[in-house]
């Protein structure tokens, strides 16, 4: 299914104006300046700005069609190890390379490991980009109870780190992040899945109702966010098929949250690789 957002108007964008400049150095450029009166002329509007905005358009869409895609954070259920207005890098050759628009795969590219945090098209709705750490492959057995994961019988290791006290005094703040420091604690764990160890946490005020065990279909994966108890991930909606994967976290770039009782601008965070 093709959505209207902006890689596919940025591809139409970059037709359209590659069209106007081939057409035009075709077939009436040089009519145009054998017809002049004087040494100089000028193109026509449409054309002169397509000449311009042409090379930039085709360079974004190589750069973020096939190389690294820029994303912000907008929620906290990947918490402590991302933060709502964080900037990332999603590197999109990992995977596999995918035609802009239609996803259609043209490199076989690597599988995703278990602690890659991805980026995938939301299987319920396309049109929305969401991101999680891939816990369980195609073929995987995944149980959760009591806040405890584990994979194929064997429990992953956790290690109490400390209790999450937010970014700032502002207990609103704490609240839209998903840790109410007043009516309950958040607490931060180092969980070692495989060769990857990643921060996570769990938050004791939140009543618990996704205990459950399952199977990983081929094909797809299984993925939670960091921030336990206030994540949309697979435990309630299912599995991401392959074809919906996007590409795979790196880096955080900058952190900008904007809103009333936000952080604002924090460029320490700037540079900060994600655990994979």
């Amino acid at each position: 299914m093709i959505h209207f957002d902006f890689e596919f108007i940025l591809l139409i964008g970059t037709v359209i104006t590659g069209i106007i400049w081939v057409l035009d150095f075709l077939f009436f450029a040089r009519k145009r300046q054998q017809a002049a009166t004087s040494k100089t002329f000028h193109d026509p509007i449409v054309v002169e700005y397509s000449k311009s905005f042409f090379p930039v358009l085709f360079a974004v869409l190589i750069l973020r069609g096939f190389l690294y895609e820029p994303f912000r954070i907008p929620s906290g259920s990947m918490m402590p190890t991302l933060l709502v207005g964080d900037f990332i890098l999603v590197n999109k050759f990992d995977y596999g390379l995918r035609l802009p628009v239609t996803h259609t795969k043209i490199t076989p590219g690597d599988k995703p490991k278990r602690g890659d945090v991805a980026v995938f098209r939301f299987p319920e709705d396309e049109s929305l980009d969401y991101i999680k750490r891939v816990i369980g492959l195609p073929g995987d057995h995944i149980s959760y109870y009591n806040r405890r994961l584990s994979i194929n019988g064997k429990p992953l290791t956790t290690e109490f780190q400390n209790s999450y006290k937010g970014l700032g005094e502002s207990s609103d703040l704490l609240i839209n992040q998903g840790c109410d420091n007043i009516k309950a604690e958040c607490k931060v764990f180092i969980e070692s899945l495989g060769e990857v160890d990643y921060t996570m946490m769990t938050n004791s005020g939140v009543r618990y109702s996704a205990d459950g065990e399952l199977f990983v279909p081929p094909g797809h994966y299984f993925v939670m966010g960091d921030n336990r108890d206030h994540s949309n991930d697979s435990r309630f909606w299912g599995f991401v098929p392959e074809q919906n994967l996007v590409g795979k976290a790196v880096m955080i770039w900058m952190h900008w949250d904007w809103r009333s009782g936000g952080t604002g601008l924090d460029l320490s965070r700037a540079g900060t690789r994600i655990s994979n």
